[in-house]
């Protein structure tokens, strides 16, 4: 065991047996579980936050069915790299073995449109087994042909039972930290600064642990805040602040600080953050944070989205730059958020509930004979092209699901509402 390596690299687990979390996959039930007992493997992307086991499984998948397994990073492999593997991966497996083998990709959210065509052919021909790592959902950035060639499993973030699991096995098995005498006291401080990521954990952990001068170490919450805040430029080795910095990012324009939104920007752009994913972030932001008090925002957002996406760096700074400070400047509501949050609450609580007779489409005679359509206002023949009448589900008439915000758009909103359903909805 290499002592040097970090703590999560030394406990990474071998087997499927060692493999923590991800029962839906790999348990007894898991989606996965059945491909692996019998070695047939098919292509496949995980999609999931960082540290959640993508890299592990993949390697653990290769060694328990017996594959060659080659591996490739999006971040410093280009075509010609993938077409060196792919004749590699030819001669050692073939088109007529089930053994094909295994070429692991991490982080294949990064390869331009060209790069992921060129993995195509093998995929389709059976040259290669295909597994894929990324924290972005590949829908957006995995080009359609490829994605339906692949089987698609979510990796959730490690909950609290995983995450202390790793943290006694650490204390039991590492070669290193397994010399000490360590009581875990508290795990909340660890367990929060890890956010579910098993490798942030393991790290930190370590890095607490050999910041005690003694070998009799008590983990209390106040002494893991204290060490991470002594050693916050150390502990980030393996560029996790990528998450830790675009919520700061978030938080500042959702704040209204626009000098904040914008140094966070400046770590990001410095740091090499993929644009795209820094543009993705301002759109989401528009809608849930910004929604109807600016709908103008929403269309700033989409528009540095397209942008940056063509132009790219270093221009796509002005342009981030020129959204971020627009977006921390508006007036905020999440009303729109909260709206279809309730309403998929509302859902989940209420099940499938009847659509009213006087709504629904009548298309055919016989629809039209049961009282299809029967009643409806048509609103456009009425002042103020509105009335009265019931769209909702008669289980759950008079539900409010959208509170206008208080800000000079939404408040016209709200009497806008006032005057149409004060009766009904209480605005």
């Amino acid at each position: 065991m290499n002592l040097n390596e970090p703590l999560a690299e030394r406990l990474r687990p071998k087997s499927l047996k060692d493999y923590v979390s991800q029962s839906h996959l790999v348990g007894k039930d898991g989606a996965l579980t059945r491909h692996i007992e019998q070695g047939l493997i098919p292509s496949m992307i995980f999609w999931g936050p960082p540290g959640t086991g993508k890299t592990t499984l993949a390697n653990i998948i290769a060694t328990e069915s017996g594959r060659p397994f080659y591996t490739l990073s999006a971040i410093n492999s280009g075509v010609k790299d993938i077409r060196e593997v792919i004749e590699k991966a030819k001669q050692s497996g073939g088109l007529f073995t089930t053994k094909n083998p295994i070429l692991f990709i991490d982080e294949i959210h990064r390869f331009s449109k060209s790069q992921q065509d060129s993995l195509l052919q093998a995929v389709e021909k059976g040259w290669i087994t295909l597994i894929g790592a990324t924290t972005e959902n590949p829908s957006f950035e995995v080009i359609s042909a490829l994605l339906s060639r692949c089987q698609v499993y979510i990796l959730n973030a490690f909950d609290k039972k995983d995450l202390e699991t790793l943290l006694k096995r650490s204390i039991e098995k590492d070669e290193n930290i397994s010399k000490k005498k360590i009581t875990l006291q508290e795990t909340s401080a660890l367990l929060r600064l890890s956010g579910g990521d098993a490798r942030k954990l393991l790290n930190i952990f370590e890095l607490i642990v050999n910041a005690f001068d003694s070998d009799d170490i008590i983990i209390t919450d106040k002494a893991v805040l204290q060490k991470v805040q002594n050693n916050t430029v150390h502990y980030d080795k393996t560029g996790e602040q990528h998450y830790d910095i675009i919520s700061a990012f978030i938080k500042s324009i959702r704040g209204s600080d626009p000098n904040a939104a914008v140094y966070w920007l400046a770590r990001m752009i410095e740091g090499g953050e993929d644009v795209k994913f820094i543009a993705r972030r301002l759109l989401i932001l528009a809608s849930e944070d910004i929604g109807n008090a600016n709908p103008t925002a929403l269309v700033i957002a989409n528009n540095t989205f397209q942008a940056v996406s063509t132009i790219g760096y270093p221009e796509s700074r002005i342009i981030l730059s020129q959204c971020a400070t627009y977006l921390a400047c508006s007036p905020k509501s999440n009303a729109a958020y909260l709206a279809i949050s309730k309403a998929q609450q509302l859902v989940k609580q209420t099940g499938v509930l009847s659509v009213p007779l006087e709504i629904r489409n009548a298309p055919t005679k016989l629809m039209k004979e049961i009282g299809y359509g029967d009643n409806y206002k048509y609103a456009h023949n009425y002042d103020l092209n509105f009335a009265s009448q019931e769209f909702m589900p008669k289980d759950i008439i008079n539900t409010t699901l959208y509170e206008p915000g208080n800000n000079s758009r939404e408040n016209a909103q709200r009497d806008f509402l006032k005057l149409r359903w004060k009766d009904k909805y209480g605005y």
